[in-house]
C-alpha cells in the first residue's frame, strides 16, 4: 500500500515529449535575409534549371513594371502571386523559368527627369536630346537595381542576373524589328486623327495611360445665326443653339450637326423654332427646350415644329465671323446619327480637330482639321481669335468669366454660362492633368481592312502647315492567314488585325473566365492603334518617308542595316545616325523625311514576347501564362495580343490570369493624400515577407482585395498556426529513422483515415494549383493542418506519442504517418511560404547544398481502396464533436477540469469503448439507450504518468497498466 506522505513520483523523464530547436517565434524579418543569402550562395535558380532541364516547360512571362520608384503593394501582390505559381509548377516537376523584366522607356521616366529639371529651373527643350536620354537611362538603371533588391526580398525566385530591360540594345533592336514587320507587311499608316493628347507632357497618350476623374467644368450655350436654309427659308435669322462643356473648342468650330431622324423617333424630339423672351428666335430640339430655358433664363414659346429635312443644306455663321478669314466661312448643318436628346440642345457644334465623331462627319463632307491648338494646348500664334493664348485646359481660361466667354458675350452669342457641370473627365495618369482630343499627325496600326492609299501633299508635317492628312501608302496588304483547328471557327483568308485578335481571344484560356468578355469588348470596339509619341526617351520609329509620294520606304537591306545599328548602339543609333549610310547607295537622303517620333511604350512591352520568350526558348514558343492586374486588359494583355496577332497571327500566350487591386482595410484606393498607403517594405521589415506571401495566397485575388492592420493580424494568426504545426511535426519526429517505419497494412484505422484525408488534400491542392486558385489552395492546406491534424489527429495521438513505449506498433505507425505528413506538407507549403518551408526543411535535414525548392510533388503511399474507413471515421468525428460539445458546460461550471475526467454515454458505439475513449480523450465510454450524449465526472483515479483516469489505477498518482509496463 502506498504511503500517502511519500512525495509523488515525477514521471516526466519517462515521457517522450517532442524535442526540436525550431523556434515558435518566427523572427522572419531577421531570418529571411539569411535564407536569401544562402539561396544566392547555392545558386538556387540556376541549379533548379539544371535539375529540370528536359522536363515539360512552363513559362510565366513577366509583365514589366516601370523602373520608377520603390515598389508598392500592387507590385508586391503581383510578384508574389507570380512566384507562387512558378514555384508550384516547379513543384509539379516542370521546368518553370522566370525572367523578370522592366519597362524602361516612356513618359513616367521622362517626367521624373523633367521634374528634376524644373526644380533646377532648367528647360528640357534646351538640353541636348542625347544628354536627356542618357539621364533617362541612368535613372532607369538606378531604379531597376533598387526594385530588383525589393522584389528579391519578397522571395521571388528568378533570373535576377539576366533580367530583360526594354532599354537594352538588343531589346531596342528587336522592338524596332517588330515595328518593321508591320511596316513591311503594309500594316502601318500615317494620318491625322484626333487622339488623346496631354498638353502638359506634349504627347499623344494611349488609353491605358489615361484615368478618369470627377471634375466640375464650365458649360455654355452658344447661338449661331442661320444665314441660309433652302428647305425652310422662314428660319433665316433664327439662331441655332449649341451646348458644350469644352468652350475652348468654339474657336475651332467648323460645322453644326443635327439628327435627321428625330421626327421619326418622337414628335417631342423633333426640332422646333422657338420665340425667346429676348426677342430672338431659336432652333433646337423640342425635347430639350425646357432644360435650355432653365440654363439661359429665357422663356421660350414654340413657333413651329420642323420636319426631318428642314436643316438639310442650311448654314450658319460663326459667332466671331466679324474677325474674317477662317471665321467668316459659313458653318454647314451636317446630318449625324450620333446626335441625341440625352443632354444639350439636339444640335452639336463640330470641331474636327477635337473629337472623333466631329472628325469623321466633317471628313465625310470635305471639311479638314485646321490644327489651331498646338502641342502645349495654346492657340497658334497666327490664329485670328485668341492667338498664342491658352492653355485650353486652364480652368480660368475656359471659365464663364474667361476670355472665350467674354468675347462670345460681347458678340451677343453667349446665351448661358456656368461653372457647375459635374462629370467624369480623362486625365493623364502620370501628370494628373486634363487631356484633350487633338488632331495631330500620328502613326497608326489599322484594326480593320485595307486603307485606301493617298499620299500626303505639301512640304511635310510641321505644325500649322497641314491640310487634310489621309493615311499613307503602304497599308493595303492583307495580314497572313492562319489555319483554324478543326471545330473552331474560320476567320477567312484575309483577316484583319481585329479578326485575328478576336479569334485569338477565343482560343485563349482566361482566368477568371469573365475576363474574356471584358477584353473581347475592348478589342471589338477599339480604334486603330496610335503607336507614335512625340517624346525623346523611347524606341524610335525607324522609317524614311518619301517626300513626294508620301510612302514609307520598305527595303529589307535598309532595314537590316537599321537593326544592326540598333544592336550596336541602341535607340541613339537612329537619332545620331548617318542616315545616308543606312539608306545605302540606292537612295538619296534628300528625297526622304526621317521619322523622329518614338514608339508607344505599350508597343515596347507588347513586343517583349519576341526577345524574352522566342529568343531564349525558340522561335514559335509562347508563354503558358501572362498574369497582371485587371487594368491590363486595355494595356499589356491587349498590346501583346495585337503585336503578336499582327506579326504571327496568334496570341503570345496560352492563358491569361487577371487579379484585382490592393485596397486599404476599409476597401478604399490607397492614396498618399488619404494617408492610407500600406507599404509592403515596412511589412517585410517588421513581420517578414512570408506574412505578405500568405496574405496574397489567402485573398480572393480575382477581385479587389483589402489589406490593413486587422487583415494582417488575421494573416499572422494563420501563419502561427501553420508554423506551430511544423514545429510539432519536427518535435514529434525527433530521432525518427526509416527503420521505425510501418507499412500501411499494419497501421491502425485512424492512421489510414488520416492518410486517406491526405490523399484527398493532395488531389485538391493539385487541382487548385492547375487552376491558379491559390486562395482555394491555401485554405485547403490550412484547414487540413488546423482541423484534421492539430485539432483531431495530433490531439488524439499525443497520448500515444508521449506515453506509449518507443517501439510500440501504434506509436511507430503514428510517427510513420507524421513523417509522410511532414514530407507532403513542407512541399505543399513551399510555393507560398518560401522562406518558412526552407527553414523547416533545413531544421530536419540540414545540408550545405540542399533546398526544399529542389523537391517535387510528394508521392503518397498506396492505400487500400476501402472508402468505408473514411466514411466510418467521418461518423466517429461527428460523434466526437457531439461529445466535446456535451462536455463543455461541465467544464465551464468547473465540475470537470479536463475532458480526461469525463465519462460519457453515447447512443451507439461506432468502435470498441476503449478505442473511443482514446479518440474522445475521455475516461470511459458507455453505450446508452438515449439519443443524446450524457456526461458525468468519472470515479476513476488519475495515472501519475499519462494523466488518464482509468479503472486499473488504484490511487491518484499510481500508474496504469500501460505506463507501468513502459517504465518497468
Amino acid at each position: 500500500m502506498t504511503d500517502t506522505n511519500e512525495p509523488a513520483r515525477d514521471w516526466r523523464d519517462t515521457v517522450f515529449l517532442p524535442k526540436t530547436d525550431f523556434p515558435m517565434k518566427a523572427g522572419l524579418a531577421a531570418k529571411e535575409p539569411e535564407i536569401l543569402a544562402r539561396w544566392a550562395r547555392l545558386g538556387l535558380y540556376d541549379r533548379l534549371r539544371e535539375q529540370r532541364a528536359g522536363r515539360e516547360r512552363f513559362i510565366l512571362h513577366d509583365g514589366p513594371p516601370y523602373a520608377n520608384g520603390d515598389i508598392h503593394m500592387g507590385h508586391a501582390m503581383n510578384k508574389i502571386l507570380k512566384d507562387i505559381i512558378v514555384r508550384s509548377q516547379s513543384l509539379m516537376g516542370k521546368d518553370a523559368p522566370y525572367v523578370p523584366g522592366w519597362d524602361c522607356h516612356g513618359l513616367p521616366i521622362e517626367w521624373k527627369i523633367e521634374e528634376a529639371y524644373r526644380a533646377k529651373k532648367l528647360n528640357k527643350d534646351e538640353v541636348p536630346a542625347a544628354e536627356f536620354r542618357a539621364e533617362c537611362r541612368a535613372y532607369a538603371e538606378k531604379w531597376v537595381a533598387v526594385q530588383r533588391g525589393q522584389f528579391e526580398r519578397l522571395g521571388v525566385m528568378g533570373d535576377w542576373d539576366d533580367p530583360y530591360l526594354t532599354m537594352k540594345f538588343d531589346a531596342e533592336a528587336t522592338i524596332a524589328g517588330e515595328l518593321l514587320k508591320f511596316a513591311e507587311s503594309g500594316q502601318l499608316y500615317r494620318g491625322a486623327k484626333p487622339v488623346m493628347w496631354s498638353p502638359v507632357e506634349k504627347t499623344a497618350l494611349a488609353e491605358a495611360e489615361v484615368e478618369y476623374e470627377d471634375v466640375v467644368s464650365t458649360q455654355i450655350d452658344v447661338a449661331f445665326e442661320i444665314v441660309d436654309a433652302p428647305e425652310v427659308p422662314q428660319i433665316l435669322g433664327a439662331f441655332a443653339v449649341i451646348w458644350t462643356t469644352t468652350p475652348w473648342t468654339i474657336p475651332v468650330n467648323q460645322a453644326l450637326a443635327y439628327n435627321p431622324a428625330f421626327e421619326s423617333q418622337s414628335y417631342e424630339a423633333c426640332y422646333g423654332v422657338f420665340n425667346g423672351s429676348d426677342g430672338r428666335r431659336y432652333v433646337l430640339s423640342q425635347a430639350l427646350a425646357d432644360a435650355f430655358s432653365r440654363r439661359s433664363g429665357l422663356t421660350l414659346t414654340l413657333e413651329t415644329a420642323l420636319s426631318d429635312d428642314a436643316l438639310r443644306g442650311a448654314t450658319a455663321r460663326h459667332p466671331m465671323h466679324h474677325l474674317g478669314g477662317f471665321f467668316a466661312k459659313p458653318r454647314p448643318f451636317l446630318p449625324g446619327d450620333f446626335v441625341t436628346t440625352d443632354a444639350g440642345t439636339g444640335l452639336v457644334h463640330m470641331a474636327p480637330d477635337h473629337g472623333e465623331d466631329d472628325f469623321l462627319l466633317c471628313k465625310a463632307h470635305g471639311i479638314d482639321p485646321v490644327f489651331a491648338v498646338d502641342d502645349a494646348g495654346m492657340y497658334r500664334a497666327d490664329w485670328l481669335w485668341l492667338g498664342a493664348q491658352g492653355s485650353v485646359i486652364n480652368k480660368k481660361f475656359v471659365a464663364s468669366d474667361g476670355p472665350i466667354c467674354t468675347d462670345l458675350r460681347a458678340a451677343g452669342a453667349l446665351l448661358a454660362a456656368s461653372d457647375d457641370f459635374a462629370h467624369s473627365y480623362p486625365h493623364s495618369w502620370r501628370s494628373k492633368a486634363k487631356i484633350i482630343f487633338r488632331c495631330t499627325p500620328q502613326w497608326f496600326i489599322p484594326m480593320d481592312g485595307a486603307h485606301k492609299p493617298s499620299p500626303l501633299q505639301g512640304r511635310g508635317l510641321g505644325e500649322g502647315d497641314l491640310t487634310a492628312i489621309e493615311p499613307l501608302v503602304g497599308i493595303g496588304l492583307p495580314l497572313s492567314p492562319t489555319l483554324s483547328p478543326e471545330g473552331e471557327r474560320e476567320i477567312g483568308n484575309n483577316p484583319t488585325l481585329r479578326n485575328l485578335a478576336l479569334d485569338a481571344i477565343e482560343r485563349t484560356r482566361w482566368v477568371p473566365e469573365k475576363s474574356r468578355n471584358r477584353i473581347h469588348a475592348m478589342v471589338e470596339g477599339r480604334p486603330d492603334w496610335v503607336i507614335s509619341r512625340q517624346r525623346a526617351w523611347g524606341v524610335p520609329i525607324p522609317l524614311y518617308v518619301h517626300r513626294q509620294s508620301g510612302d514609307y520606304l520598305r527595303d529589307e537591306a535598309v532595314n537590316a542595316r537599321i537593326l544592326d545599328a540598333f544592336r550596336a548602339g541602341g535607340a541613339d543609333a537612329w537619332f545620331g545616325a548617318d542616315h545616308q549610310a543606312l539608306l545605302g547607295p540606292d537612295y538619296d537622303l534628300a528625297d526622304y523625311e526621317v521619322v523622329n517620333d518614338i514608339l508607344d511604350v505599350w508597343f515596347d512591352s507588347g513586343s517583349t514576347h519576341s526577345f524574352v520568350i522566342e529568343q531564349r526558348y525558340g522561335e514559335g514558343v509562347r508563354a503558358n501564362l501572362y498574369l497582371e492586374g485587371s487594368d491590363q486588359h486595355r494595356g499589356w494583355f491587349q498590346s501583346s495580343l495585337l503585336e503578336s496577332a499582327g506579326t504571327r497571327g496568334r496570341a503570345p500566350y496560352d492563358a491569361v490570369l487577371t487579379h484585382g487591386f490592393a485596397l486599404d482595410g476599409q476597401g478604399r484606393k490607397m492614396s498618399k493624400s488619404l494617408g492610407n498607403v500600406v507599404d509592403p517594405l515596412k511589412i517585410i521589415g517588421e513581420s517578414g515577407a512570408d506574412i505578405l506571401r500568405l496574405w496574397v495566397a489567402q485573398t480572393d485575388y480575382f477581385e479587389d482585395v483589402r489589406i490593413g492592420k486587422e487583415v494582417l493580424a488575421g494573416t499572422g494568426d494563420a501563419y502561427r498556426k501553420i508554423r506551430n504545426t511544423f514545429r510539432y511535426l519536427l518535435g514529434a519526429l525527433d530521432g525518427f529513422t526509416d527503420a521505425e517505419k510501418v507499412g500501411v497494412g499494419k497501421m491502425p484505422e485512424l492512421e489510414l483515415y488520416v492518410l486517406h484525408k491526405l490523399g484527398m488534400l493532395d488531389v485538391e491542392l493539385k487541382a487548385a494549383a492547375e487552376a491558379y486558385e491559390f486562395n482555394r489552395y491555401a485554405r485547403a492546406l490550412s484547414d487540413f493542418m488546423n482541423e484534421d491534424l492539430s485539432a483531431f489527429f495530433f490531439d488524439i495521438r499525443k497520448d500515444c506519442l508521449y506515453c506509449d513505449a518507443a517501439d510500440s506498433p501504434k506509436r511507430r505507425a503514428y510517427r510513420t504517418v507524421l513523417d509522410t505528413l511532414f514530407h507532403a506538407l513542407v512541399r505543399y507549403a513551399a510555393p507560398i511560404l518560401a522562406f518558412t518551408a526552407e527553414e523547416v526543411w533545413q531544421a530536419r535535414f540540414p545540408s550545405e547544398d540542399g533546398s526544399v525548392h529542389f523537391l517535387e510533388w510528394p508521392e503518397l503511399p498506396a492505400l487500400p481502396g476501402d472508402d468505408l474507413i473514411t466514411t466510418e471515421w467521418e461518423d466517429i468525428r461527428r460523434q466526437r464533436e457531439a461529445v466535446t460539445e456535451a462536455i463543455e458546460p461541465l467544464r465551464r461550471e468547473k465540475v470537470i477540469r479536463s475532458s480526461l475526467e469525463a465519462e460519457v454515454t453515447v447512443p451507439n458505439l461506432l468502435r470498441p469503448a476503449a478505442e473511443l475513449a482514446e479518440v474522445f480523450i475521455v475516461a470511459d465510454v458507455h453505450h446508452g439507450a438515449d439519443d443524446a450524449v450524457a456526461v458525468k465526472r468519472t470515479e476513476h483515479n488519475k495515472c501519475g504518468r499519462c494523466w488518464r483516469l482509468l479503472p486499473e489505477v488504484e490511487a491518484d498518482g499510481a500508474l496504469c497498466h500501460r505506463c507501468d509496463s513502459v517504465v518497468s
